[in-house]
C-alpha cells in the first residue's frame, strides 16, 4: 500500500479518518501562516489527546472520544488561524486565489462531488464527498490532496517568483457525520468572510461556493 491509497486511519500530528463514504471538511493552509509559538502549543495539546485516548481501553468508547477531541482541536486550530496576522497571505492576490479555485472545481467530478468551499488569504476550506472509484473504494484523501498541493503549488510558485514549500504540510480534516453537521459546517464554511469582516453578505465574496441543489 502507498502512502496516498486509501485509509480508514492514519496519523501526523494529529488523527485523521476517512471512512468509506463519508462527507469530509477540510480545512488547508499556508506554509507559516501561523506562529511558531501557537503551532508548539497546539501540538502539545494533540500530543496530550493521543495519550489519553490511548488509555481507554473500549475501542468504540475510544473511537467516540477520538472525534469528540478532533472537533475540539480542530476549533482551537481554526481559531488561531483567523486570528494571525503575522506569515504570508499569498490568497489575497486574486490570479492565485483563482488558482485554487480552478484547481477544486477540476477536481469535482474526478475525485469528489464538491459541496463547499472559501477561500481566504492564509488559508482554504473545503466540504466534499469522494467519488468512489472502479475498484469499489473511495477516492483516497491523501491522494486528492496531494494533487491539489502539487498543481496550485506550482502554479502560485511561478507567479509568486519563488521556489520551496506552498502550502503547510499538514491539514485539519472532520468527518460530517450527518445532515445536521453538513448544515452546520456548511455555513461556517459561506460565513468565514462575514465573520473576518470582509463583507456583509457571503454571496459577495469572489472565492466562495456552494453546490446548488
Amino acid at each position: 500500500m502507498s502512502q496516498l491509497d486509501y485509509k480508514f486511519f492514519y496519523r501526523r500530528n494529529l488523527p485523521h479518518y476517512q471512512s468509506p463514504g463519508a462527507t469530509l471538511f477540510v480545512t488547508v493552509r499556508l506554509v507559516g501562516s501561523l506562529p511558531q509559538t501557537v503551532l508548539m502549543e497546539l501540538q502539545a495539546e494533540a500530543q496530550r489527546v493521543e495519550k489519553a485516548l490511548a488509555s481507554i481501553a473500549d475501542p468504540e468508547i475510544r473511537a467516540m472520544q477520538a472525534y469528540a477531541e478532533q472537533r475540539r482541536l480542530f476549533g482551537h486550530w481554526d481559531r488561531a488561524l483567523d486570528m494571525t496576522s503575522t506569515g504570508p497571505h499569498w490568497l489575497r492576490q486574486q490570479e492565485l486565489a483563482q488558482i485554487v479555485c480552478d484547481s477544486l472545481h477540476y477536481l469535482d467530478g474526478r475525485h469528489y462531488a464538491l459541496d463547499a468551499y472559501c477561500i481566504m488569504s492564509n488559508h482554504a476550506h473545503i466540504v466534499f464527498q469522494p467519488m468512489l472509484q472502479a475498484d469499489g473504494s473511495y477516492c483516497p484523501l491523501a491522494k486528492t490532496m496531494h494533487s491539489f498541493k502539487l498543481y496550485t503549488a506550482r502554479r502560485a510558485n511561478i507567479i509568486l517568483g519563488r521556489t520551496g514549500q506552498f502550502w503547510h504540510h499538514e491539514r485539519y480534516d472532520h468527518e460530517v457525520r450527518d445532515e445536521a453537521e453538513w448544515q452546520r459546517i456548511v455555513q461556517y464554511v459561506l460565513n468565514n468572510p462575514v465573520k473576518a469582516g470582509l463583507v456583509t453578505d457571503w454571496r459577495d465574496w469572489p472565492w466562495i461556493y456552494l453546490r446548488h441543489p
